[in-house]
């Protein structure tokens, strides 16, 4: 186990993260904000479902997670249809202009990376990409499926560390 000031440490470059956020947000086009670019990306990446179980996936409050929605509605980027298991019920749909929409937000992000990491190489990046993965995988570990990191179980760990595809975050890339 590492020690105690490394674990500190970490905290505080984590923190200072929000800075790269703040750049990808920035790569996003003023009608598609972060949120609506989370539910287009979750979309995508588990398939239709109910707006329920996209608010689980996004962490967020019904209340939010239904106006990012109705925003991407309006706009054409996803579909609303009765359940037909539950009328009440919607089911989200991922339209073929919403994935055309994530095609060129995930392509604005990848080459705001290749310009801010030119001075990088592709050793280092792969590193980070997959101590990125590793860190994302402890915490899913630690969530409501109970597992350990590299022994999981039920919900945890949606696909394998080393996937190319990171639909399932909460931003695009």
């Amino acid at each position: 186990m590492a020690e105690r000031r490394q674990y500190e440490e970490l905290a505080r470059h984590l923190s200072a993260i929000g800075a790269v956020k703040r750049g990808l947000a920035r790569t996003l086009p003023a009608e598609c904000p972060s949120g609506s670019a989370a539910v287009l990306a979750l979309l995508r990446e588990h398939g239709e479902m109910r707006i329920s179980r996209l608010a689980e996936l996004m962490a967020v409050d019904m209340s939010v997670t239904s106006r990012h929605v109705a925003h991407v509605a309006e706009r054409g980027w996803i579909e609303r249809s009765h359940d037909p298991t539950d009328k009440r019920s919607r089911i989200l749909r991922l339209t073929p202009a919403g994935r055309d929409l994530l095609g060129g937000l995930n392509q604005r992000a990848t080459e705001m990376f290749v310009r801010n990491l030119s001075d990088w190489s592709d050793d280092d990046v792969g590193r980070l990409n997959t101590l990125l993965a590793r860190l994302r995988d402890s915490f899913a570990c630690r969530g409501s499926g109970g597992c350990t990191p590299g022994k999981h179980i039920g919900d945890c760990h949606s696909r394998p560390a080393d996937s190319d595809d990171d639909a399932h975050t909460r931003t695009p890339v």
